[in-house]
């Protein structure tokens, strides 16, 4: 497997990078074709490779960036494509539609186990932790039979937002006999889920990255008894062992990478997930102690890095969880 960019992903990436230090907003993301290149060329666009989510997700990780990318392109745009909705599925990856996916239940823990109903053309239930539901132009929303298609604003739609630790918004849904056209089964959500959790993963990698960069940098800058604290032998291992973890979780998120379209890509989701989950809380929790007081400021870079670290660990299931799955994969 060659673990490395094309000419074009680092070109991308470097653009990225760039806007996003400049404070470039979503908008400008699209303009650079970050949302397209996360799309295959059969749905419209001119990536959507393993090793395209990952350069763009980890661009966006070391920034500490919060865009719809994830949820509106990767998993929205994905399932459309997978569903035969082009038009939808272009309009997302382009960033003039926003894309919504609600998928876990109220009481839920990662159990995949959903109440929500259908009826005629109409849904009821609730939906829990639906990221960017505010801001979308469309909902697909999981019910017992497959998934539907909700627009923004229709009759029964109910939305309660807030804040997440990451930086982002999301919403607690509820449909009241809501207008809705189903689009297909649930099974349309397997390469869009798998392609999510790797940016998940490329993502987290990314804040480790930059994490790391920063604890680096402070313990040549901070002295104390005269002399840099990185100069201590206690800290010296403490950091290799930091950048020994790091880097076993870079080289399972390439291997994810280059999995994500084979048959056994439902082991390496469930390996890279539990090994990324575990190495960002890690990370986390050894960068702030590292930098000390300094590490717990709010206005200090770490802090939205940290936060992000342990926000990865749960999104579409956590560590243990995906341990689990991968047991039961290699056992089958």
């Amino acid at each position: 497997m060659d673990f490395g960019f094309t000419d074009e992903q680092t070109m991308l990436g470097e653009s990225l990078a760039r806007t996003l230090e400049r404070g470039g907003d979503a908008a400008a993301l699209s303009e650079l074709g970050a949302g397209l290149a996360l799309m295959t060329e059969e749905a419209g666009g001119f990536g959507g490779s393993g090793p395209d989510i990952l350069m763009v997700f980890r661009t966006l990780g070391r920034a500490a960036a919060v865009t719809p990318l994830l949820d509106s392109v990767v998993l929205g745009a994905g399932i459309l494509s997978a569903a035969g909705e082009a038009d939808l599925a272009e309009a997302a990856a382009s960033g003039e539609a926003r894309i919504a996916v609600a998928l876990e239940e109220p009481g839920q823990r990662y159990d995949g186990k959903v109440s929500t109903r259908a009826e005629g053309e109409r849904l009821s239930g609730e939906k829990s932790l639906v990221p960017g539901a505010e801001d979308a132009t469309h909902l697909i929303v999981r019910a017992t039979d497959g998934l539907w298609l909700v627009e923004a604003g229709a009759e029964g739609l109910g939305l309660r937002g807030y804040a997440l630790m990451d930086g982002g918004r999301a919403a607690e849904v509820t449909l009241m006999d809501t207008p809705a056209r189903r689009i297909g089964d649930a099974a349309l959500l397997d390469r869009p889920l798998a392609a999510a959790i790797l940016a998940v993963c490329a993502d987290a990698l990314g804040a480790m990255e930059k994490a790391v960069q920063l604890t680096t940098d402070y313990l040549k800058t901070r002295k104390q008894f005269g002399r840099p604290i990185g100069s201590f032998q206690a800290l010296q291992h403490r950091m290799a062992d930091l950048l020994t973890e790091v880097e076993q979780a870079r080289s399972a998120v390439w291997n994810l990478a280059g999995n994500l379209d084979t048959a056994d890509r439902d082991r390496h989701v469930a390996a890279t997930k539990s090994l990324l989950g575990r190495v960002a809380l890690y990370v986390a929790e050894e960068t702030i102690q590292l930098h000390g007081g300094i590490g717990m400021t709010e206005e200090y870079e770490l802090a939205p890095l940290a936060r992000r670290l342990l926000a990865a660990d749960a999104r579409f299931g956590d560590s243990d969880h995906h341990l689990e799955r991968f047991i039961a994969a290699s056992a089958a």
